[in-house]
C-alpha cells in the first residue's frame, strides 16, 4: 500500500511540476493576435518606399474608441523586453512644454551603437518613439522606445507625427493615435509598425490613416533577431573596389 500511495506521489508531483511549467512559460506574441485587422502575412516586401497603406487607409478604431477625452496607454513589455502597442487620444494638453531630455541610458530590445558612412548622422539606430515626443512629451518612458532605423524614424515616422501635431495645434481637437509593432516569432528587432490616426471632433476629415512603416535602412542588412547588420553586398563589393582602385593610385604615385 505504501508503494502504491509513492507512486501516486511522484505521480501527482510530475503532472504538477508539467502543469506549472506550462501555465509559467512566457508564450510568444502572435503579432496577427495583438493586431486582429491585417493579416503581418500579406505585407509586401520594402520595395523603396517608407511605407505602405492599410486597409485603404481607413484606420481600424471602434465607434466607441472616439473621445475628446485625452488618454495614453502603453502596453507592458513581454518577456523578451519588447515593447507592444501604444494608444493615444492626442490634444493640447497632453504636448510637451518642454524640451527633450537625454534618452541614451535607455537600451530597447536589440540595440547596437553601430555607424555607417552611408547613413544620414551615421547611427544606423534610433530611440524611436511609439508614440512621438512632439505628441505626447513622453521622453525616457521605455514602454514607448523601440530599436529602429534612421531611415524609419525620420523617413518613415516622423512625417506622420508632424501630420498630427500640426492639425491638432491648428484647430485643438483631438486625434486618436495607435502605433502597432509588428515583431516576427522571437526577434528584438521590430518588422515596423502599423500607425493608425483619425481625428476626432470632424470624423477623420482632417487627419486620417492607416499605414505600415518598414524598419529598414536602404543599403544595409539587418538581422532582426539580434539586432546585428551589415552592409548589403552589392555595397561592400562597391567598398572593395573602390579600395582596390585607391590602393592601385596610391602605388602610381
Amino acid at each position: 500500500m505504501k508503494f502504491l500511495y509513492s507512486i501516486i506521489l511522484v505521480l501527482f508531483l510530475f503532472i504538477s511540476f508539467i502543469f506549472a511549467d506550462w501555465v509559467l512559460k512566457p508564450s510568444t506574441p502572435n503579432t496577427n493576435e495583438i493586431t486582429q485587422n491585417f493579416n503581418v502575412n500579406e505585407i509586401p516586401e520594402y520595395n523603396g518606399k517608407p511605407y505602405i497603406e492599410i486597409n485603404n487607409n481607413v484606420p481600424f478604431f471602434s465607434q466607441s474608441d472616439l473621445t475628446t477625452k485625452s488618454f495614453e496607454k502603453y502596453s507592458d513589455l513581454d518577456y523578451l523586453g519588447r515593447v507592444g502597442v501604444a494608444f493615444a487620444n492626442i490634444g493640447q494638453d497632453i504636448m510637451p512644454t518642454e524640451k527633450r531630455k537625454n534618452i541614451s541610458h535607455i537600451k530597447p530590445t536589440g540595440w547596437k551603437s553601430v555607424k555607417y558612412d552611408i547613413v544620414e548622422g551615421k547611427s544606423l539606430y534610433n530611440r524611436c518613439h511609439l508614440i512621438g515626443f512632439q505628441l505626447s512629451a513622453e521622453n525616457a518612458n521605455e514602454k514607448n522606445l523601440m530599436t529602429g532605423t534612421r531611415y524609419f524614424n525620420v523617413d518613415g515616422m516622423l512625417p506622420f507625427e508632424d501630420m498630427v501635431s500640426d492639425y491638432v495645434k491648428k484647430t485643438d481637437n483631438h486625434v486618436l493615435y495607435r502605433v502597432t509593432p509588428i515583431f516576427e516569432e522571437n526577434n528584438l528587432i521590430a518588422n515596423g509598425v502599423q500607425i493608425e490616426a483619425k481625428s476626432v471632433e470632424d470624423n477623420g476629415k482632417g487627419v486620417m490613416f492607416n499605414v505600415f512603416v518598414y524598419n529598414v535602412q536602404p543599403e544595409i542588412t539587418i538581422d532582426y533577431k539580434t539586432g546585428d547588420s551589415f552592409l548589403t553586398e552589392k555595397d561592400t563589393k562597391k567598398l572593395v573596389s573602390f579600395s582596390v582602385i585607391f590602393l592601385k593610385i596610391c602605388q602610381q604615385s
